[in-house]
């Protein structure tokens, strides 16, 4: 995650240069009825898919138009917004959606950004469709977050949330009983020492899914660092207002 921080940061001080330019061609991207203007530039500077597209003798690259299927306006909106400022200002009402674009388009951390928002939303009726979602777009973080959540809450297997994802995702779900079925990881044979301090870490650091995985899979939410702080206080700090509900709702 760092790693994709670091790049993330430097690809905006080259992209807010090329926007004080403003210069570079334009290109459509459609979703539906939405139509949005987009420099072709910035596209390729965040996506090794567009930059693909763009370098290539391909009909988006000669109509300047990209059909983006699959995605709704508000989506698309979204992530263009999010190529252009590295902002998501309404990931958190369609984050499922957002990151099913994300990983179509290789937006690495636009795709972490959902899988933190997705992690710290989680309930008995949403782990269902969430576990799915993680399986299908390779997410491992947000996988194991799932999958530990329903071990811990086996009422989600009856929930409507659980049904409908037997019915529309029956390939997805049969790969998430096989992960309910696997043997617990080495985290469950006791918290000692170094789990502690990984528990630690995830939350200085920010980390949602490191931090919700190790919750679910037995760490005490209430653990303390060192000056006394715990995972709550930190995100409550930093305002992160659904990691903090998901947080009481564990008992912090």
């Amino acid at each position: 995650m760092e790693s994709v921080t670091k790049v993330e940061e430097t690809a905006a001080v080259d992209l807010d240069a090329l926007l004080d330019a403003g210069e570079g061609p334009m290109v459509t991207l459609v979703a539906g009825e939405t139509r949005l203007m987009a420099r072709r530039a910035v596209l390729a500077a965040r996506s090794p898919v567009f930059s693909a597209m763009f370098s290539h003798d391909t009909l988006e690259s000669s109509s300047n138009e990209v059909t983006i299927t699959d995605v709704e306006g508000p989506v698309l909106r979204e992530l263009l917004a999010y190529c252009h400022t590295l902002r998501t200002p309404h990931l958190s009402s369609m984050a499922p959606q957002v990151l099913a674009a994300a990983d179509k388009y290789d937006l690495l951390g636009l795709k972490t950004e959902c899988e933190q928002q997705l992690a710290s939303l989680l309930t008995v009726e949403s782990a269902a469709a969430t576990a799915v979602l993680a399986v299908r777009h390779t997410c491992p973080s947000l996988t194991k977050v799932a999958v530990a959540f329903i071990k811990a809450n086996f009422q989600v297997l009856a929930t409507q949330g659980w049904a409908d994802a037997v019915h529309n995702q029956p390939k997805d779900v049969v790969e998430v009983c096989w992960l309910l079925g696997q043997p617990p990881t080495e985290i469950r044979s006791g918290f000692g020492e170094d789990e502690t301090r990984r528990l630690i870490e995830a939350f200085e650091e920010g980390d949602v899914e490191e931090l919700l995985e190790l919750i679910a899979a037995g760490a005490d939410v209430r653990t303390r660092d060192s000056d006394g702080m715990t995972a709550l206080h930190f995100f409550a700090e930093m305002g992160y207002v659904e990691v903090v509900r998901s947080l009481v709702e564990r008992g912090a």
